[in-house]
Protein backbone atom coordinates (compact mmCIF):
# COMPACT_ATOMS: atom_id res chain seq x y z
CA UNK A 1 0.00 0.00 0.00
CA UNK A 2 1.17 3.52 -0.51
CA UNK A 3 2.22 6.11 1.60
CA UNK A 4 0.02 8.85 1.68
CA UNK A 5 1.33 12.45 2.78
CA UNK A 6 -1.34 15.39 2.95
CA UNK A 7 -0.34 18.91 3.66
CA UNK A 8 -2.40 21.70 4.35
CA UNK A 9 -1.10 25.34 4.42
CA UNK A 10 -2.66 28.29 6.10
CA UNK A 11 -1.41 32.19 6.71
CA UNK A 12 -1.54 32.76 10.26
CA UNK A 13 -4.50 33.68 11.62
CA UNK A 14 -7.16 33.58 14.39
CA UNK A 15 -9.49 31.58 12.23
CA UNK A 16 -6.75 29.53 10.32
CA UNK A 17 -5.44 28.90 13.70
CA UNK A 18 -8.84 27.58 15.49
CA UNK A 19 -8.83 25.64 12.09
CA UNK A 20 -6.18 23.54 13.00
CA UNK A 21 -6.00 23.39 17.16
CA UNK A 22 -3.09 25.46 16.85
CA UNK A 23 -1.98 28.98 18.26
CA UNK A 24 0.41 31.42 18.08
CA UNK A 25 1.02 30.88 21.96
CA UNK A 26 1.55 27.32 20.92
CA UNK A 27 4.80 28.58 18.50
CA UNK A 28 6.13 30.01 21.90
CA UNK A 29 6.71 27.31 23.81
CA UNK A 30 9.14 26.00 21.58
CA UNK A 31 11.18 29.07 21.30
CA UNK A 32 13.21 28.28 24.39
CA UNK A 33 13.76 24.89 22.82
CA UNK A 34 15.49 26.63 19.41
CA UNK A 35 17.12 29.06 21.18
CA UNK A 36 19.30 26.38 23.44
CA UNK A 37 19.54 24.56 19.98
CA UNK A 38 20.75 27.34 17.97
CA UNK A 39 22.64 29.07 21.42
CA UNK A 40 20.67 32.31 20.91
CA UNK A 41 17.83 34.87 21.55
CA UNK A 42 15.38 35.75 19.28
CA UNK A 43 13.82 39.36 19.88
CA UNK A 44 11.69 38.93 17.08
CA UNK A 45 9.95 35.21 16.77
CA UNK A 46 6.44 35.58 14.82
CA UNK A 47 4.77 32.25 13.25
CA UNK A 48 3.59 33.57 9.58
CA UNK A 49 2.65 30.82 7.99
CA UNK A 50 2.12 27.15 8.48
CA UNK A 51 1.21 23.56 6.97
CA UNK A 52 0.12 20.39 8.74
CA UNK A 53 0.46 16.64 8.21
CA UNK A 54 -1.27 14.45 10.10
CA UNK A 55 0.65 11.17 11.61
CA UNK A 56 -0.50 9.80 14.83
CA UNK A 57 -0.57 13.38 16.08
CA UNK A 58 0.12 16.61 13.86
CA UNK A 59 3.64 17.77 12.14
CA UNK A 60 3.08 21.11 12.23
CA UNK A 61 5.59 23.36 9.41
CA UNK A 62 5.95 26.70 10.77
CA UNK A 63 7.67 29.83 8.54
CA UNK A 64 8.68 32.08 11.64
CA UNK A 65 10.04 35.55 11.22
CA UNK A 66 13.22 35.54 13.70
CA UNK A 67 14.14 39.43 12.82
CA UNK A 68 15.59 41.74 9.22
CA UNK A 69 15.04 39.41 6.83
CA UNK A 70 15.71 36.29 8.24
CA UNK A 71 13.41 33.19 8.79
CA UNK A 72 13.27 30.27 9.79
CA UNK A 73 11.46 26.76 9.20
CA UNK A 74 10.68 24.42 11.91
CA UNK A 75 8.70 21.04 12.22
CA UNK A 76 6.61 21.13 15.65
CA UNK A 77 5.27 17.75 16.46
CA UNK A 78 1.59 17.38 18.49
CA UNK A 79 0.79 14.27 20.12
CA UNK A 80 -2.83 12.99 20.18
CA UNK A 81 -4.75 14.63 22.98
CA UNK A 82 -5.20 11.40 25.10
CA UNK A 83 -1.10 11.28 25.34
CA UNK A 84 -1.32 14.87 26.75
CA UNK A 85 2.10 15.78 25.60
CA UNK A 86 3.62 19.39 25.29
CA UNK A 87 4.38 20.57 21.71
CA UNK A 88 8.06 19.04 21.06
CA UNK A 89 10.75 21.14 18.07
CA UNK A 90 11.32 18.05 15.81
CA UNK A 91 13.73 19.94 13.63
CA UNK A 92 14.16 23.32 12.20
CA UNK A 93 15.98 25.12 8.94
CA UNK A 94 17.74 28.20 9.54
CA UNK A 95 19.03 30.86 6.59
CA UNK A 96 15.44 30.92 5.08
CA UNK A 97 14.00 34.60 3.57
CA UNK A 98 10.39 35.28 3.51
CA UNK A 99 9.82 33.82 0.14
CA UNK A 100 10.90 30.39 0.45
CA UNK A 101 8.42 27.96 0.35
CA UNK A 102 7.49 25.49 3.13
CA UNK A 103 7.60 22.38 2.92
CA UNK A 104 8.18 18.79 4.40
CA UNK A 105 11.47 18.40 5.80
Amino acid sequence: EAHRTCLSTARISTQACSAFGFSLASVAEVKPHLEAKEGKTFDVFTAVEFKTQVVAGTNYFIKVHVGNDEFMHLRVFRSLPHENQPLSLHSYQSSKTKHDELAFF
